[in-house]
């Protein structure tokens, strides 16, 4: 689903169904039937066939089941897919079966931990280790007593996870005097600065489907306070968009609009059109993430680098938003063991961890400690693993603001974003639109 597919496509569907936040963990039980099981972490030998339900189009799971059917040969795979809307709709359907998968592709959550539909993997998560992973990348695929995402029981792990950061052209920077990425927000503005004054645009980006939203919650998470953003977003009771931290980042890009930081015709530009005119060249800057790494590496090679938006003082933590390809293990799974198994095996054997990364183009996850798959030296797929590393051990993940409600994104980030982006609301304005739209969806 990532840099191996149609750039629009993957794009678009990581920002609105980005799943991974930067919340604290709480380990609150749920009275489900999983937690009585016992917890086995040992591999039958006897010969059994695990079944996925997946999405079209995502080759990942094809290749890791070829691989651990290689190093356990009892064991085989079974993998059914179906069109990325279908799938989505009829996951409930499919995990109430009697004959439920082992595993399913399951981007939106929804009912189906009120309905007791998913296993909980929280008993494994000592037994296997997983405590010692980044908890800010877990945090997004765990589920509360009040049905609420980001604390509580984890329903879900990831294959592969995203991260966003920036896109440098160092033509550009070399012409502009600028020999390396900027490490405070200051420095990115000076930079921009030094870009507008030499007629080299700024930033490229594009609004036509709201995707610019990388770029104003990259300046959301400095100037605001990443627990309450988190709580917005996961809908816990009471959290509000309208923050002085959110209205500052808005305002902000108001200012850069203002100052012709983003192309004049941005409302126009689409995904698949900003990402291609970057690559060819235009801008000295590009909010993105790390599935569109290995495209600007073809087109750009070593004139190009990666790198986490800065924080906003000199040496602070980071904070970014990243997404898991978030897969979850039915209650009625039949082969419950062996498919935790397998899960853990992706986030922790060395071969799966480099199908991972070679095929999506994202990180592996699991413990940071971790040694990194192997890749190109100083090539920006390189980059992005080095910057998952920093993020994690900052625990700075978030997810997307997109992701807050169904209709968030459609409803109110794209107009209002493209009003702000063509200086025709402030800030506050912006801000005020965006929490109106989400109380009213919510029905707050």
């Amino acid at each position: 689903m990532l840099s191996k597919l149609n750039v629009s496509k993957v794009g678009l569907k990581l920002i609105a169904l980005g799943s991974v936040a930067a919340l604290a963990v709480s380990l609150i039980s749920l009275p489900t039937a999983a937690n009585a099981e016992s917890v086995a972490t040992t591999l039958t030998k006897n010969k059994i066939t695990l079944v996925i339900a997946d999405e079209t189009g995502f080759p990942l799971t094809d290749k890791l089941a070829e691989e651990f059917t290689k190093q356990y040969p009892n064991v085989k795979f079974k993998i059914n897919r179906d069109s990325f809307a279908n799938l989505t709709a009829n996951s409930p359907r499919l995990l109430a079966s009697n004959n439920a998968p082992d595993l399913i592709r399951l981007p939106t959550i929804g009912d189906t931990v009120k309905n007791k539909l998913l296993l909980n993997l929280d008993p494994y998560v000592k037994a296997y280790g997983w405590d010692k992973w980044s908890a800010a990348q877990l945090s997004g695929l765990r589920v509360n007593s009040k049905n609420v995402r980001g604390s509580g029981n984890l329903y879900q792990l990831g294959l592969g996870y995203s991260i966003t950061g920036v896109f440098m052209n160092m033509n550009h920077a070399k012409t502009l005097g600028i020999t390396s990425v900027p490490e405070s927000l200051a420095e990115f503005e000076a930079d921009l600065a030094k870009a507008k004054a030499a007629k080299i645009l700024p930033i490229m980006a594009g609004d036509k489907d709201g995707v610019v939203n990388f770029a104003v919650q990259a300046l959301i998470n400095i100037y605001g306070e990443r627990q309450k953003l988190s709580d917005w977003i996961y809908n816990v009771p009471g959290a509000t968009y309208n923050t002085p931290g959110a209205i500052k980042g808005a305002d902000k890009i108001r200012e850069w609009a203002d100052k012709g930081y983003f192309p004049e015709d941005i409302n126009a530009i689409d995904y698949f059109s900003f990402i291609t005119r970057f690559q060819n060249g235009e801008g000295l800057f590009e909010f993105n993430g790390n599935w569109e790494a290995a495209n600007v590496q073809a087109k750009l090679g070593s004139n190009s680098k990666f790198f986490l938006f800065p924080s906003l003082n000199k040496g602070g933590k980071h904070v970014a938003m990243g997404a898991a390809n978030s897969f979850s293990v039915p209650a009625k799974s039949k082969n419950k063991t062996a498919i935790v198994y397998f899960l853990n095996w992706i986030h922790t054997n060395e071969a799966a961890r480099q199908i991972t990364l070679d095929v999506t183009g994202a990180t592996p996850g699991g413990d940071p400690k971790t040694a990194l798959p192997k890749v190109a030296a100083g090539s920006l797929i390189e980059d992005g693993l080095k910057m998952a590393a920093q993020l994690s051990k900052d625990n700075g993940y978030i997810d997307f603001m997109a992701n807050a409600t169904a209709g968030i994104y459609a409803n109110a980030i794209i107009p209002q974003s493209q009003l702000l982006v063509g200086s025709k609301i402030t800030g506050t304005q912006f801000v005020t639109a965006v929490q109106d739209s989400y109380a009213k969806e919510l029905g707050r």
